[in-house]
């Protein structure tokens, strides 16, 4: 007898998940997309709390073909998704995480949006309960984009529907070598190699569930590990993605959510030994990749941190994070004799860091929001107005 092929394979890592596990797999249970069109495929990686026990119960009375595999940990989850992907038939494959848990349609919309549209991936909502979770990607639906034409490279997490086929055809699988920032390599390489992406926006896929105890299947971990993933992710963008303006778009990711927190608030409670084995990490990739195209997508604070990381100044930096850490608003400044305007942080103009000038410009959102600037601008005096105005319109043009 022939077994139909299942529109989607749901692929859960489970360690240690009791007792989120009952929630995440009722979720799975009453999925409006029908059982038969549906198979679970487990990984149970050395649990001892009764997760193990859990799987096999559901298997037995799910309705729809569940696999449940046990072995011992690997000590993350990347090694179980690459173990469940070698069983997975389905056309799609989702990963699901074991302590979270989908909205009830969340299948049928995926699979039926990935169907009418061909795209390869598809992005549904995700909403956090008692954790964050991303929101900048979900302002409307987007049946068919890009990674350079959305947010979505601000969310490179796993929970996402793949085409196994896109995943087959390229030998994709995850990284075991990387302790944290697996999810980010896999997902930015689909998003690179996919056939358009969608985006569901108007119902919520996804609900990501912030643990009691704290034991997130995103680890903590050394801060060494971060360095791990930025070089790993920098690295696959630059293999992928010729120089210019839209590798400079996605490089904004890494260096903004992975390198750029090792040089926030925590920096100044890091011993001097911690901060300068920081920026050792930190100056390959800065070598590397760091430019001027980065650079000037960025917020003057954000911007002006990395370039100090560049220049291994650590000096500088701790006073320009204790400045942002206190959340205190930099002087606006107008030059009208060059038609610019700086935003004084720490160090500008200070003629012994010897700091650019336009390391301190604006960003044109910064320009047309902050309120000390917007304070500066309206004074009387013609030539400074008209020098915010000439601001604006070279910045847009950028």
């Amino acid at each position: 007898m022939t077994v139909a092929q299942p529109d989607v394979s749901v692929i859960i890592g489970a360690y240690e998940a009791m007792p989120y596990l009952v929630e995440c797999l009722r979720s799975v249970e009453d999925q409006t997309l029908d059982p038969a069109r549906i198979e679970v495929i487990a990984v149970d990686d050395g649990s001892t709390d009764g997760t193990a026990d859990y799987l096999d119960e559901f298997a037995e009375r799910a309705p729809m073909t569940v696999t449940v595999i046990h072995q011992k940990n690997s000590g993350g989850p990347s090694g179980p998704r690459n173990v469940a992907l070698g069983e997975a038939r389905g056309r799609y494959v989702f990963f699901l995480d074991a302590d979270d848990r989908l909205g009830t349609e969340a299948l049928e919309r995926m699979v039926t949006m990935a169907d009418e549209q061909g795209t390869d991936v598809v992005l549904g909502k995700v909403v956090g309960v008692n954790r964050t979770a991303p929101k900048s990607m979900w302002g409307k639906t987007l049946p068919r984009t890009d990674v350079f034409s959305s947010q979505i490279k601000f969310t490179l997490s796993a929970q996402k529907l793949f085409r196994h086929e896109l995943l087959t055809r390229h030998g994709m699988r995850f990284d075991e070598t990387l302790k944290t920032g697996e999810d980010a390599l896999f997902t930015m390489e689909a998003y690179l190699r996919a056939d358009g992406i969608s985006v569901i926006s108007d119902y919520t896929c996804y609900y990501l569930v912030g643990r009691d105890d704290g034991k997130h299947v995103t680890k903590s971990g050394s801060y060494t590990l971060r360095f791990d993933s930025a070089r790993a992710l920098m690295r696959l963008i630059a293999d992928m993605v010729p120089a210019g303006p839209r590798r400079d778009s996605l490089m904004l990711r890494p260096f903004l959510i992975t390198l750029l927190p090792q040089f926030g608030p925590g920096f100044l409670t890091d011993s001097e030994e911690v901060r300068a084995h920081k920026l050792e990490l930190a100056k390959p990739l800065m070598d590397a990749h760091w430019h001027e195209g980065i650079a000037r997508r960025l917020k003057v604070n954000e911007r002006l941190r990395l370039h100090l990381v560049a220049r291994g100044r650590a000096d500088l930096l701790a006073d320009v994070v204790q400045f942002v850490k206190a959340k205190k608003a930099p002087t606006a400044h107008l030059d009208a004799r060059v038609g610019k305007a700086y935003l004084a942080y720490p160090h500008f103009r200070d003629r012994a860091a010897g700091l650019p000038d336009d390391w301190f410009v604006p960003t044109t959102r910064e320009t047309v929001t902050i309120e000390a600037f917007k304070a500066t601008t309206s004074v009387a005096f013609p030539r400074l107005r008209k020098a915010a105005r000439k601001v604006l319109k070279v910045r847009r043009a950028a």
